[in-house]
Formats: C-alpha cells, structure tokens, sequence
C-alpha cells in the first residue's frame, strides 16, 4: 500500500501539473486554481513517500521534505480556495480585491509564491533521500535538488515589488509553462521510483 500511495500520488501530481499548464495556455483561471489545489493534495503523497522510502542515514531530510509540503499545501489552499469561494462569489470592495484578488499580485499573490518558496525546500530535501543506483533515479535526484533553486526567487522577488497587475500577462505564463515543463519529469520519474521501491 505504501509503494502504491507514492506512485498513484506521483501520477495525480503529473496530471495535475498538465491540467494547470492547459489552464494557464488557455487563460482558464478556474482550471489553473481547481488543478493547483490537486498539485499540492499529490504532492504531499510523493513527498510522504520520499520520507517513508529514504534510507535511515538520510531519514531526517525525508521528514524535513515531508514537513515543508505540509506548509507549502497549506499555504496553497487557502489560496486557492479563496479565489474559487470568496473572490469568485462576492463582489469585492476595490481594497478587498488588491488584497484578496490573485489576478491583482496583492497579498494572496504574495503568499502564493511564499509557499512555492517552500515546495522548492521540499523537492530540495526529498532530492536529499533518493538513491543514485539506476540513471533515472539519479536524474530524479538532480531535478528535485536544482528545484530548490525556485525557493530563492519566490522568496526574494515578492519583497522586490516586481510583480505587478499590469504588468504583461504573457510572462508569467511563460515562467509558469517553464516550470511545469521542469516539474511533469519529476513526477514521472518519481512514479518509476516508486513502483520500484519494496514494502
């Protein structure tokens, strides 16, 4: 059942991940929202399963992986879920809607590149327990260690002011069609590895 929950997680995670980048291609922001919420539901499974799966020397950066998912779907959700509830369904005062309105870059557009900040920590540490034994697995491994690089930037460039509502939209398709391209072989990898892993 553990190996399971890692591989159907990492599968969720991968059709998640392609829902959101069709979303965001087609200007659907409903779709990018509802598939944003399964991104961070499957990603809790695959870094659970990192944690469960790693050896005992590297233990502790399983669990550290599997702590900074909690926060960062956390984060995600009440994002989210705010923008398909609250803002959706309520005609929001101006300053409500800098404050609450992701499309506005205000508040909840800042703590949702916080907790992508902290999904890049988790990969980062979840890099940290997987084996180099087999080429995929050492591609898995770089690619989650090189996504805690994301970390810096979603931490810094929010307290920069860089993102604005009027600035123009196509770039921050492009940086979101960038990272799924990054993220859609994490998760097919990461189903591999765990469909290799044994109880």
């Amino acid at each position: 059942m553990n190996r399971k929950i890692g591989v159907y997680g990492s599968a969720a995670n991968l059709i998640a991940v392609v829902c959101f980048a069709l979303s965001m291609l087609f200007g659907f922001d409903y779709g990018s929202y509802v598939s944003s919420m399964f991104i961070a539901f499957s990603f809790v499974l695959m870094m659970c399963g990192y944690a469960y799966f790693a050896e005992k020397k590297v233990k502790l950066a399983g669990h550290v992986s599997a702590a900074f998912a909690a926060v960062y779907t956390a984060i995600i959700l009440l994002v989210y879920f705010a923008q398909l509830t609250t803002v959706r369904l309520n005609d929001l005062t101006r300053q409500a809607a800098m404050l609450l309105d992701f499309q506005q870059c205000g508040l909840l557009f800042n703590y949702d590149l916080l907790g992508y900040a902290v999904m890049s920590l988790s990969a980062f540490f979840a890099g940290l327990t997987v084996p180099s034994q087999t080429k995929a697995d050492r591609w898995l491994k770089y690619l989650l260690i090189l996504h805690g690089v994301f970390f810096i930037s979603c931490l810094i460039f929010p307290m920069l002011g860089l993102f604005k509502p009027d600035s123009p939209t196509w770039i921050g398709v492009a940086v979101l069609e960038f990272w799924c391209l990054y993220f859609c072989p994490i998760s097919i990898l990461s189903c591999l590895h765990f469909s290799n892993r044994k109880e």
